[in-house]
């Protein structure tokens, strides 16, 4: 399994929305983060949405990319055959052999019997690519399981995100011991669940890897255990906002590096490296 960071890494850099910096982190800034990491791998999700990028641009990115060794991975949003159709070019133009789609898209909320005919009508489009269908928040993870396994092919697989589930009210232990056979990217994000001041709740929160609740050793094992379809994971962020946007961003600077740090000597034990 190898290792890398994802335009989620720095979700307040490329932009949230009401949150947006003067000088936004783009696809080259990300490529400038693999460099100062040693990420050879980079995942462009749906906060930079690659659909909007013209030919030129995209070939400028696979040009930097192949010329630095760092291997693109695509995600998109919004799951419909014409989307899918649309990424999965994208995915070949910027030698990607892997399509992580999140299903959903603002008011576009398609049901479990909606999605698995997508995912049956997209496997033509396919050819070469795998699409990993990522939990977030809305289907329990039985549900998603019946959905990609209804696809009836190895083209069809999850991305197994360790935080997006809580949304659905499941933890990962649950989720990954229904997914992981399915898993064929992770997203590494880890998290802390604290009761709040006046007892009457919980609030979740995100933490640099290794420093919250997720058993991030536990969770690569079993993923890679259970059927070695997972080839790529990579390092997404909650980073809890500061007082200011200037304060944020350099707090999710810190969070990426000491992520990362922390990652990489795991990925070397486990699998003999990042790259």
């Amino acid at each position: 399994m190898k290792l890398g960071l994802s335009s989620f890494t720095f979700g307040w850099a490329v932009g949230v929305p009401g949150h947006v910096p003067a000088d936004p982190l783009d696809e080259h800034g990300l490529l400038d983060a693999c460099q100062e990491l040693g990420a050879p791998l980079l995942q462009i999700g749906d906060n930079l949405p690659l659909r909007a990028f013209d030919d030129a641009r995209l070939g400028r990115l696979a040009d930097r990319a192949a010329r630095e060794g760092v291997r693109i991975e695509v995600g998109g949003r919004g799951l419909t055959l014409e989307r899918v159709a649309q990424y999965s070019t994208i995915a070949r133009r910027l030698g990607s052999n892997l399509l992580r789609m999140v299903i959903d898209e603002g008011a576009y909320q398609p049901d479990s019997r909606t999605v698995a005919g997508i995912l049956r009508e997209s496997i033509p489009l396919l050819d070469g690519l795998v699409l990993g269908l990522e939990n977030h928040d809305r289907f329990k993870a039985k549900v998603l399981r019946s959905i990609v396994q209804s696809a009836g092919s190895d083209r069809i697989g999850v991305c197994l995100d360790t935080a997006n589930s809580l949304g659905a009210g499941e933890g990962i232990e649950a989720v990954a011991s229904l997914l992981a056979p399915l898993t064929v990217n992770l997203h590494i994000k880890d998290f802390a669940i604290e009761r709040v001041p006046h007892l009457m709740g919980f609030q979740v929160g995100g933490r640099p890897a290794g420093g919250g609740m997720l058993d991030v050793p536990g969770i690569l094992r079993q993923v890679a255990a259970a059927g070695g379809r997972c080839a790529t994971a990579v390092l997404e962020l909650w980073t809890p906002p500061e007082a200011s946007l200037a304060a944020t961003l350099e707090k999710e600077r810190d969070w990426a590096k000491r992520s990362f740090a922390y990652l990489r000597p795991l990925f070397e034990r486990e699998f003999g490296g990042a790259a």
